[in-house]
């Protein structure tokens, strides 16, 4: 049940990674690819339909953490207290961004501040994880630097899947200077895993920048998307070892009887959840095209 449930966390979280790693690149990367307020409403509306439930899986994943390994879960978000706290003033901030946004008459704060709040989270959610491996500031922003990178990646790969006109033109470019810089991120980053997920994650992004270059946005979304897959199997290989300091997985773990009513209710749930949320991609799978 240990090792079941630490899988399902790790899974969460992978997920969330995959699909906020590209609302985070999306609201980075929109003022950039956008020559007016019609281009701008264009690549908003990409994620318009589907940040909210990205969130979700964050919501989740901390959940799944709390109940099943709460030692774990304190020691986390004890140890990481304020920039925990700053990633939800961020998550924050974007949200009312792109709530409000068509509801004020001048939107440019709320575009400020969907940059800021899609910036903070993919910065520091790559800290935060460098930091339950490494000790010291430089790894933790060297994680920070690698996540806000592949996340600007992600976001203007499906920018380019997504999208039509001039915005898909410039969201191609956007990706391939992502990629210059992503790429030697990611080689300094991963290489001290060392694992073979890892160098498979880098090799995965340099075939990303590969297939943009072809103009094949849909292999090279999921190229990026097997990219942050790849990471977090290295992650959490490394961190189902040694969770804390000083803290096992089994001594992080609740009672076998919270664990089992824990896969009941998932095994009833998630398949729902699942369910609803690959309906809701396939309803908006078109591209998005400029609202005259």
């Amino acid at each position: 049940m240990i090792d079941l449930w630490f899988v399902i966390i790790a899974f969460l979280w992978t997920g969330y990674f995959v699909l906020e790693g590209f609302d985070f690149g999306v609201g980075l990367l929109a003022p950039l690819v956008s020559r007016s307020p019609a281009e701008r409403r264009q690549s908003l509306q990409t994620i318009g339909p589907v940040w909210d439930g990205n969130e979700v899986w964050l919501i989740t994943a901390v959940g799944a953490m709390f109940a099943a390994f709460p030692a774990w879960y304190a020691g986390v978000f004890s140890s990481f207290y304020l920039p925990v706290a700053l990633v939800l003033v961020g998550l924050i901030v974007r949200g009312v961004g792109l709530e409000w946004r068509g509801k004020v008459a001048d939107p440019r704060w709320c575009d400020a501040g969907i940059v800021a709040g899609s910036a903070i989270p993919a910065f520091l959610w790559g800290a935060i994880f460098a930091g339950l491996l490494y000790d010291g500031l430089p790894a933790a922003l060297l994680g920070g630097a690698f996540t806000l990178a592949v996340c600007v990646l992600h976001g203007a790969v499906f920018l380019a899947l997504k999208t039509t006109g001039p915005v898909r033109r410039r969201a191609r470019v956007a990706a391939l200077a992502a990629a210059g810089v992503a790429l030697p991120v990611a080689v300094a980053a991963l290489s001290a895993l060392g694992s073979i997920p890892a160098l498979a994650a880098t090799a995965a992004l340099a075939a990303a920048t590969a297939l943009i270059w072809r103009r094949r946005e849909g292999w090279a979304f999921a190229a990026t998307a097997g990219a942050v897959v790849l990471t977090a199997l290295s992650v959490f290989m490394e961190l189902r070892l040694r969770p804390l300091p000083g803290l096992t997985l089994a001594e992080a773990a609740s009672g076998p009887y919270t664990l089992t009513m824990l896969s009941w209710i998932g095994l009833i749930a998630l398949p729902f959840v699942l369910a609803y949320q690959g309906w809701t991609y396939w309803v908006f799978r078109r591209r998005v095209a400029v609202a005259h």
